[in-house]
């Protein structure tokens, strides 16, 4: 069975707020100096369910990842984790693509890295949450999508999920090849091992541009974008303070009791 597992590197959703910049002009996230970019949990969850797939039959994992020069810093990181083999897809012509042309970024690259049974995405991002590639790669190839994944099962040629539903879960099967986005109720992804992380660094790791895979340049970058960030700001957290007195203790008391109801706050 050949897997395929779209991963993103975002910023550390636990990194301290304070070092979190934004550029309002250019309405871009400033990446912070000393704090690496990790890979999104829900696409570690995704390689986790693809690894449980490897420990129970016969697999082959690949994942697949769109970004710079770190970006391989987020395929050795899976590699050593277990994935098989990584590619990352580099291009100028990338910047600034919306969840469509990075949907079809990924597609054009999963068709040429050959033949393929299961594609898992993690449910959404963890910087801007759309929860829109897993399903556009699955209308751009043209095959089935089961989302919101906590347990993934595939054999037969069939893959069967359990799907988290607001008051509970479902069972679904789909014929493959199938796209799945996992959810994080699967749980915690395994960490790397000594010995992985000593074999990731060995990895070769090849870098695809859009000629490489064939892409569209039209339907690529922000030009395509069908999306557009309107503005971007940082929330503004304030906090406002009053003093309640009065001429004795008891007094204080009450004015503070007549406070709090006046802000129906009791």
């Amino acid at each position: 069975m050949n897997i395929i597992v779209c991963i993103k590197q975002i910023l550390d959703p636990e990194m301290p707020p304070v070092k979190f910049k934004i550029d309002a002009q250019a309405k871009k996230v400033i990446a912070p100096e000393g704090i690496p970019l990790v890979i999104s949990p829900f696409d570690e969850q995704a390689v986790e369910a693809a690894l449980r797939i490897k420990d129970a039959q016969e697999a082959k994992v690949t994942a697949i990842t769109m970004g710079g020069q770190s970006a391989k810093d987020a395929v050795k990181h899976v590699l050593a984790m277990g994935v098989d083999e990584g590619i990352v897809l580099s291009d100028e012509a990338f910047n600034g693509s919306d969840s469509f042309s990075t949907a079809y970024v990924l597609s054009q690259a999963i068709q040429k890295a050959g033949e393929y049974d299961l594609i898992l995405c993690g449910r959404q991002a963890a910087d801007w949450d759309a929860g829109q590639v897993g399903s556009i790669v699955a209308e751009e190839l043209g095959i089935p999508v089961v989302t919101l994944a906590r347990k993934v099962d595939a054999t037969g040629g069939t893959v069967r999920v359990e799907r988290v539903i607001p008051d509970g879960h479902e069972v679904v099967e789909a014929p493959l090849p199938a796209v799945v986005t996992v959810s994080s109720e699967l749980g915690q992804a395994r960490l790397p091992t000594g010995r992985g992380i000593v074999m990731a660094a060995r990895k070769s790791i090849p870098v695809w541009s859009a000629q490489d895979i064939g892409c569209d340049v039209s339907r690529v970058g922000a030009g395509a974008a069908r999306s557009e960030v309107v503005a971007l700001t940082l929330p503004i957290h304030e906090r406002k303070g009053e003093i309640v007195s009065g001429e004795t203790g008891a007094q204080a008391a009450v004015n503070l009791a007549l406070k709090l109801r006046e802000n129906r706050i009791i």
